[in-house]
């Protein structure tokens, strides 16, 4: 049975939380090890760095046209396109760290989209996870070679769809 929160309750709840959190941030970071941070938070930090670096990427193609770079990352970030160059990076190689945290974030469960198949949503986050981990832990050399990598991928296939000649 699902318990609801009264209004008043839920603003009590969203105080305490955000008291503790800022509370938290002035501190600093509250992890040793990256790795050992549950898998949706990597990913949640990996989607932020995603976001990121193709948006200051595509600045030197399309500096002033902001729907441009909107669409272009829409295409980017989505389920099916992060899925396909996840494949793509295993197929290159990843470590054995690299591919552990990439096991955890595929079977990280968290809540589907209605655009994208389950499958694709798991290799997503699990990409997403990977950038985080990369991120969190300091690795930033390996961490611009696989978001190169997966750019150069990522753009291959949406010039390759334009074109009318769809990659696998």
């Amino acid at each position: 049975m699902e318990t609801r929160l009264k209004f008043n309750d839920f603003q009590a709840k969203l105080k305490r939380d955000l008291t503790e959190s800022c509370n938290r941030l002035s501190a600093g970071p509250g992890y040793d090890d990256p790795g050992q941070l549950p898998s949706l938070i990597l990913a949640y930090i990996g989607d932020a760095v995603f976001s990121l670096h193709v948006r200051t990427t595509m600045l030197s193609v399309e500096a002033n046209k902001v729907q441009v770079l909107h669409t272009l990352l829409a295409q980017m970030a989505s389920a099916s396109m992060q899925a396909r160059a996840l494949f793509e990076l295993e197929a290159l190689g990843l470590n054995e760290k690299e591919q552990a945290v990439v096991r955890r974030g595929r079977n990280a469960r968290g809540r589907v989209p209605r655009n994208s198949s389950i499958s694709q949503y798991r290799a997503s986050t699990a990409l997403e996870a990977l950038l985080g981990y990369l991120y969190l832990s300091g690795e930033q050399e390996r961490l611009q070679q696989i978001l190169l990598q997966t750019i150069d991928f990522m753009c291959a296939v949406m010039t390759s769809e334009m074109e009318g000649n769809p990659q696998a």
